[in-house]
């Protein structure tokens, strides 16, 4: 019978089982003689009994109870198939609890072996009720269901804690995505549902999306934000992805789900399939999509795509699976809009009313996240409907200047888009209907920057002048901020070291990551850009709840330390109340003083120093790595520690001036050349 104990953790799971760093693990191994042997992985990255490590934690007072999401993800993890498969075996369970949650119960009163028999019949009789046959999701044999059996118990426990399976399944599948990122393209929830609402505007007035398809579903994110659905279709040619996305759905709501695996453009496997809408985020660039083998497909009604002109196959895909008047919304590559080996197929879309809109997003809406890429609304044009004669372009990346994933603000991009699209309002530097017959040129340029004025940087005149009297008052004020020097005569001091100071309760250390923001509130995220850059938390957190797929976040108080441990600069930033209650970003490391000890500016100002930083940083990588715990700083009485931070904090006043004016002085340069270039502006 299988036992808990086979379960394996790696550094990294102990160093977020114990809420420490992974260089604290390190040392536990390397000062303690009874820590736990390795047991599997390799020499330099070992796995360990995840019973053994609780036990040794708990021994140490390190640990009170493991959570049970954390015990439930290391099981996962430690899945013998794999942690794909373990997450399909789970949501199976889950998808038992919430169809059958009395069969459930009673199934779960017997022993694991009995258990373990059992479910794959009961698995088989729930999936078939809900996907049907064929279906993207296999049934497990009793072989590969015993060994999950206290994972499956396990996670359905999880879900009564979280508030369901749906809940349970999304953080374990997120757990999963957020592990691999490198290994899945994902569509960031924000854009999902911007697409579906566009896909729900542009739809005939009054007609619901009853029936929408992704052919190209990924882990279904894009379905998921669909609006009461009654059927969802999927394709994905990844298998684990295509049954991943069907339990997902299926978990999410009552909608009739139909997914396949397999190549949608060589092998479709919804041929007949007219839906009300389609949303797709293709992949990008593949030369092998099938273009020797299609040449014939009657899919290409609007012109047989070039080789290098995938995405045309995916929009020509989309069309073909609509009812008429049915809405797509595609996220495609800006060079699609313009590609000469393109252009007549654009302009066949154009020419026929099928390509509605053209949105261009700013870098960071979605990966690749430094490309701006462009949505695509298309209509499949009914037998006795008359082409519209304009087609709408909209750029948003004027609205997020200097952006990042992080910080781009979703509520103010999915409102412009979707007044924009309704007529309701938008400037002409952001929104324009221009008439088709403008568009139909030698290159047919689609990109939405070419038929868009962009605004001057710096604004009218009286504006320019209104950043000149802020930069001459900012200089002034540096000038009287500027520091001025006085030797000192040097002398030994003792020192410490963050890492002791943590020992012994002068200072707390937390480690910043994802967080969900609870339910109904906008949480602020204190990004490494805005540390760096000394600006406000522009980051967002994802709606919901921890059940969503991520840990609760770390939220910054006032006098908080916080320091970036990637890329070997040395900079410390002191909360204040303006950015207090902002959750702690990725690659940050927050320290958080005992105000009867630790003064916060002398901590943040030693901890600045440059050679500090240097014998703390790791430098045996590509990117150097900052290991805050080796940190040194003086022993000093709090009355001294506080005469440093004085001038610790006039210093940090003086550096804020000085970003202020180079903002203003850039602002107001770039605005005078624009100023004169486009005539608003008269040379003196």
């Amino acid at each position: 019978m299988p036992e808990e104990s086979t379960a394996e953790v790696t550094a990294a799971g102990i160093a977020r089982l114990a809420g420490v760093g992974r260089a604290a693990v390190s040392n536990w191994r390397r000062r303690h003689a009874d820590f736990p042997k390795p047991v599997g992985g390799t020499e330099t990255s070992p796995s360990f009994s995840l019973a053994d490590v609780e036990q040794w934690l708990r021994d140490q007072g390190k640990l009170a109870e493991v959570p049970l999401r954390e015990r439930v993800w290391q099981q996962l993890a430690a899945h013998p198939s794999g942690t794909v498969a373990g997450l399909v075996h789970t949501g199976c369970a889950l998808l038992l609890l919430r169809a059958r949650p009395g069969a459930w119960t009673e199934l779960a009163a017997l022993p694991d072996d009995r258990l373990g028999e059992l479910l794959p019949g009961v698995f088989e009789e729930v999936l078939t009720a809900r996907f049907g046959l064929p279906r993207s999701v296999h049934t497990p044999t009793p072989a590969e269901t015993l060994p999950a059996v206290p994972l499956l118990r396990a996670a359905v426990e999880l879900a009564a804690e979280l508030g369901g399976p749906r809940q349970a399944f999304e953080f374990l599948l997120g757990r999963h995505l957020d592990a691999n990122p490198r290994q899945y393209t994902l569509t960031p929830p924000p854009l999902a549902e911007l697409m579906a609402a566009l896909a729900v505007a542009a739809a005939p007035e009054g007609r619901p999306l009853a029936t929408v398809l992704d052919p190209a579903s990924g882990t279904g994110g894009l379905l998921r934000a669909v609006p009461h659905p009654t059927a969802l279709y999927a394709q994905d040619a990844d298998p684990d992805l295509a049954a991943l996305s069907a339990l997902r759905l299926a978990l999410h709501g009552d909608a009739d789900i139909r997914a396949a695996t397999g190549d949608t453009l060589r092998a479709d496997a919804f041929p007949s399939l007219h839906v009300d809408a389609v949303l797709c985020h293709p992949p990008f660039n593949e030369r092998t999509w099938g273009h020797d083998e299609l040449a014939y497909d009657p899919r290409w009604e609007y012109g047989f795509p070039a080789r290098t002109e995938s995405e045309l196959a995916w929009v020509q895909h989309a069309l073909a699976r609509l009812r008429d008047g049915g809405a797509a919304v595609l996220l495609m590559p800006p060079a699609v809009a313009s590609r000469r080996s393109g252009r007549r197929i654009r302009a066949d879309l154009l020419r026929r009313g099928a390509l509605r809109a053209v949105v261009a997003l700013p870098a960071g809406a979605a990966p690749p996240y430094g490309i701006p890429l462009h949505l695509w609304v298309l209509v499949r044009p009914g037998a006795d409907q008359r082409p519209p004669a304009e087609t709408l372009f909209v750029d948003t990346a004027g609205l997020v200047p200097d952006a990042g994933r992080d910080r781009l603000p979703w509520t103010t991009l999915r409102n412009t888009v979707l007044d924009a699209w309704t007529g309701r309002g938008g400037e002409e530097s952001v929104a324009r209907a221009v008439p088709v017959i403008e568009l139909l040129d030698d290159e047919v340029d689609l990109a939405p920057a070419r038929y868009l004025a962009a605004p001057a940087a710096g604004g009218t005149a009286p504006e320019l002048a209104a950043v000149r009297d802020r930069l001459d008052e900012t200089l002034r004020r540096t000038q009287g901020l500027t520091p001025t020097p006085v030797p000192a005569r040097p002398a030994p001091r003792p020192l410490t070291t963050v890492g002791e100071l943590a020992r012994t309760g002068a200072l707390r250390l937390r480690t910043g990551g994802s967080g969900t923001a609870p339910a109904g509130a906008g949480v602020p995220v204190l990004t490494e850009h805005d540390v760096l850059s000394g600006g406000a938390p522009s980051g967002t957190l994802p709606a919901g709840g921890p059940g969503e797929g991520r840990e609760e976040p770390v939220l910054v108080i006032e006098g908080d330390v916080v320091v970036p441990v990637l890329g070997g600069g040395s900079v410390a930033r002191v909360v204040d109340a303006a950015t207090a209650g902002a959750a702690l970003g990725r690659n940050l490391q927050l320290l958080r003083p005992e105000p009867a000890a630790l003064d916060p500016w002398f901590l943040a100002g030693f901890l600045r120093g440059t050679a500090n930083n240097r014998q703390a940083s790791s430098f045996a990588s590509t990117a150097t790595r900052l290991d805050v715990r080796r940190l040194q700083l003086p022993r000093l009485p709090l009355a001294d520690q506080r005469r440093h931070g004085a001038h610790f904090q006039s210093l940090a006043e003086f550096e804020e001036a000085l970003r202020l004016a180079a903002r203003l002085g850039e602002q107001l340069v770039q605005g005078l050349y624009d100023g004169l270039a486009d005539g608003s502006v008269e040379p003196a």
